[in-house]
């Protein structure tokens, strides 16, 4: 199997198991808070959600009169410095509260210019509208593009993706309409098309204020952004952090049973229709579950990505029916939409006229959105002890969660048997040995035992950098005590399992999506060839040491956290942190691994390994001094070692 058809399995996986089992309406109304912590928590969004929260101060910048409605230019702080823009439409000679469109901008630049004829429209219906732009185009350009152009991959590392600040900037505005005198709070629909549309989606499946919903050339499954590239057409914003493997449908169950439109073009080049299709039936057969088939409804329209007529006119018709009540012909909404509406220049709709505030914190959102964990406060081995099982049961399932749940048959096979006799006598027996990890894969490894020590033997498990190693070894441990065994372990991605660089940046986002990330796949390959090496009877079980250099020494650190049996750990210029970029194009090394700064670092990892030998081969980056201050206040039988060479680690 290659990494591409693996991916593509995972990726099936998560969106046919998805509403395969639809049981009884009580289980979707029992499970409902559960499943909609998980999903705030892949956004990003847990700890801004807990509490009370006061609505934010709405700022109007001036106000434009038009016939029958007027547009306040307004802006709100979401949270200190980061500041939403967006117009309000509100229509006169409003009596007692009225029905809302919140309105979500995609991904067109002057959004508020671009997605007004809405605004107008909608004004026009009788509807109160809040058109709010995105951090990425509005009036203070962010980011949305984080992976997507600037290798900006620890991204998955902070937990962190731009559909959450997006989410959450949707339902601060929430707070505000409430608010507002002309708005009815229990009548609030939600719209946008694209990324307007996925926010839709995401901000209804979050917030049960929205009532009505309306996504337009949003939707697509898990399987067709991977399966057929559709990823590549999108960015950051598009997708929450899927460690909990979901698909659409998973997004959809939090917002049925409110009636759903779900408007779609046949022809759009980043959803696939058939996908769109596929998540319709699966959402459609839940709806008749809880007894509301009514309630969805799939509108098809011609061409590629964008509005048409017939999305437009039923957007229309499925707000006034279902916020205010009535059933209008669709040959009379037609009407409306055919009637040309002059248009607001941009400059007459802009908020900030004398440019973006001063304590803005659009532009750096990605930085403090989502704060990385500190490292833990532990003063003795029990609190270390208690420390790293809790630790070890929240990455389980925030950051290794598609690890199997049960594990394959290792198959494993003794491919070849060699030996050879050293220029100093010393005779060394050869094996190289292959494994199944994971259903699908093969990997190898090549193992050098020392023939002429008697009894089981330690053994130095060498993380594979190229296939060169499987032959040749590495320069790394040449000198290393000749009384150990030394294995040179293969994991996905190097030697016969390898790919091209040119779908790194693929895999790095398609693996995201699946649940996983090259370093976590990594440590799952590693755990299984430990079980491997652990089942040959001459390996001395209490003396198997890991080493890894670069990005394999990430692979190393996580390996002995969840093993836990590892009597030492080689490091060789490992990395300082998971917070660092990668390069544009995907290549560099891949450490990514979801959410996990959320609760550790490699230095703290480093240091929670106590009492396990930990040996720094060659320079170590500052931030690890954490993790000799551990082991200095814990003490023996934990042991830091700094070495120029592996000659002078005296591991005997």
């Amino acid at each position: 199997m290659n990494i591409m058809e693996y991916l593509c399995r995972e990726a099936h996986r998560i969106t046919t198991s998805s509403l395969s089992d639809l049981k009884d309406p009580e289980y979707w109304f029992r499970t409902k808070s559960r499943r909609r912590m998980q999903f705030i928590d892949m956004l990003g969004l847990t700890s801004y959600m807990d509490g009370k929260r006061s609505p934010p101060e709405a700022h109007v910048t001036g106000v434009t009169e038009r016939e029958g409605y007027r547009i306040e230019k307004l802006y709100f702080q979401s949270l200190p410095g980061l500041y939403v823009t967006g117009n309000l439409y509100i229509p006169d000679h409003i009596k007692g509260p009225k029905p809302t469109v919140l309105y979500l901008c995609g991904h067109s630049f002057d959004q508020k210019f671009h997605y007004q004829v809405h605004g107008h429209k909608f004004a026009q219906l009788g509807f109160v509208t809040l058109m709010i732009e995105t951090i990425q185009k509005g009036e203070i350009r962010g980011h949305h593009h984080g992976t997507y152009h600037y290798g900006w991959f620890n991204w998955y590392s902070l937990g962190y993706t731009p559909a959450g600040v997006e989410v959450w900037n949707a339902i601060r505005a929430l707070d505000l309409l409430e608010t507002i005198p002309e708005v009815d709070p229990k009548r609030i629909g939600v719209t946008g098309i694209s990324g307007g549309g996925a926010m839709s989606w995401f901000t209804a499946a979050v917030d049960e204020r929205i009532k009505v919903v309306a996504p337009v050339c949003g939707t697509a499954t898990i399987e067709s952004h991977v399966c057929k590239g559709t990823l590549s057409g999108h960015c950051d914003c598009m997708f929450w952090i899927n460690n909990y493997l979901w698909d659409l449908t998973d997004v959809g169950a939090l917002i049925a049973p409110r009636p759903l439109l779900i408007a779609s073009a046949v022809r759009d080049w980043i959803f696939d229709i058939e996908s769109v299709r596929y998540i319709y039936d699966k959402l459609k057969r839940l709806y008749e579950v809880m007894g509301k088939p009514d309630n969805i409804c799939l509108i098809e329209t011609p061409g590629g990505h964008s509005y048409h007529k017939t999305s437009r006119c039923m957007v229309f018709k499925w707000f006034l029916k279902r916020l205010r009540g009535i059933d209008v012909p669709l040959e009379e909404i037609s009407s409306l939409d055919e009637k040309d509406v002059a248009l607001e220049p941009s400059e007459r709709l802009r908020v900030f006229d004398e440019g973006p505030p001063l304590d803005e914190r659009v532009t750096t959102v990605q930085e403090w959105f989502i704060k990385p964990a500190g490292p833990p406060k532990i003063d003795s081995a029990e609190e270390l002890k208690e420390y790293k099982h809790m630790l070890i049961e929240k990455l389980q399932e925030k950051v290794f969660y598609a690890f199997p749940k049960e594990p394959c048959d290792l198959a494993m096979k003794i491919e070849l048997i060699q030996e050879s006799t050293s220029q100093r006598g010393e005779i060394w027996l050869g094996y190289r040995i292959s494994f199944t990890p994971e259903e699908g894969w093969r990997l190898r490894m090549q193992i050098l035992k020392p023939g002429n020590v008697k009894g089981p033997v330690p053994i130095l498990v060498f993380l594979a950098k190229s296939a060169r190693n499987l032959w040749f070894g590495d320069e790394l441990i040449q000198g290393l005590n000749p009384r150990w065994a030394r294995a040179f372990v293969e994991v996905r991605g190097v030697g016969e399992t390898s790919w091209s660089p040119d779908l790194q940046w693929f895999i790095r986002r398609a693996a995201m999506l699946v649940g996983r990330t090259i370093a976590s796949m990594r440590v799952y390959d590693t755990l299984r060839a430990l079980e491997v090496l652990k089942s040959l009877s001459w390996v001395r079980k209490d003396r198997i040491a890991l080493m890894g250099s670069g990005e394999m020494a990430c692979i190393a650190l996580y390996v002995a956290l969840l093993k836990g049996d590892i009597s030492s750990v080689v490091l060789h210029r490992p990395p300082p942190t998971h917070n660092i970029p990668s390069n544009p194009d995907g290549t560099g090394e891949a450490i990514e691994m979801l959410n996990i700064l959320r609760y550790t670092d490699l230095p703290y990892v480093a240091g929670l390994l106590w009492p396990t030998e930990l040996v720094f081969l060659g320079p170590r980056p500052r931030s690890y001094s954490w993790a000799e201050e551990l082991y200095t206040k814990l003490g023996p039988p934990g042991l830091v070692r700094h070495i120029k060479s592996i000659t002078q680690w005296p591991a005997d």
